[in-house]
């Protein structure tokens, strides 16, 4: 096969006219305009879910802030009497106003508590969408021999907090919507170095609880 000879005027270089190159190049920049719009189009849309999702948790802790606002005023005369503490959404109530030393029958004085809280508790439980768990705790004082109808501190704490539980559902209290456990002497809020401060251990708490329904969609 003979080769083609050179034009001797092109001094041996590539002779191809310059517009046949740009239907190539106008491709490519019609695929980068197209990659462009791509990106800010998901850019845009990423931000307004961020915005929205934002916006979706200022709004449920405003409503969070604004349940726990009306829970406070409701409990506000027993919280001033030091029958309870608040803490968020939690009630602590004191062994001593609820029961006896060593004995899981609720007091009346204790009934009469359960009866001023569980109005604003079910409304606060309702409204979002929480259940509660009533918990009992002890101090660390072996319980007395023979005298006790518990084998030990643990089992006091859960009929305690059993005993709490019946009683919010008898008064009113979804059933469903509430359940109990007791830790008997191995949480307390104070060491157990004095009579003042087993008595603060000396507890029931009823803490919401999130329910699968209550959580949000990742």
């Amino acid at each position: 096969m003979n080769a083609k000879p050179l034009d001797p005027d092109s001094d041996g270089m590539d002779t191809t006219p310059a517009w046949y190159i740009w239907p190539a190049i106008a491709d490519i920049m019609v695929c980068l305009l197209g990659i462009f719009v791509l990106l800010f189009v998901w850019s845009t849309v990423l931000q307004i879910e961020i915005e929205a999702k934002l916006k979706a948790e200022q709004e449920a802790r405003q409503a969070e802030a604004k349940r726990l606002e009306v829970l406070e005023q409701a409990l506000a005369k027993p919280v001033a009497e030091g029958r309870i503490t608040l803490s968020g959404a939690r009630i602590a109530m004191q062994g001593s106003v609820l029961f006896k030393l060593g004995s899981a029958e609720l007091s009346s004085e204790g009934n009469a508590l359960i009866q001023d809280i569980v109005e604003p508790l079910g409304a606060y439980s309702e409204q979002s969408g929480v259940s509660v768990m009533v918990s009992g705790f002890t101090d660390d004082q072996p319980l007395l021999g023979i005298t006790s109808p518990f084998q030990d501190n643990w089992e006091l704490s859960t009929e305690r907090a059993l005993t709490v539980m019946r009683a919010l559902v008898a008064a009113g209290f979804p059933v469903g919507k509430v359940f109990a456990a007791g830790f008997g002497e191995y949480k307390p809020v104070v060491p157990n170095v004095s009579d003042e401060n087993r008595a603060r251990n000396r507890r029931v708490e009823i803490t919401p609880v999130p329910t699968l329904e209550s959580i949000p969609p990742p």
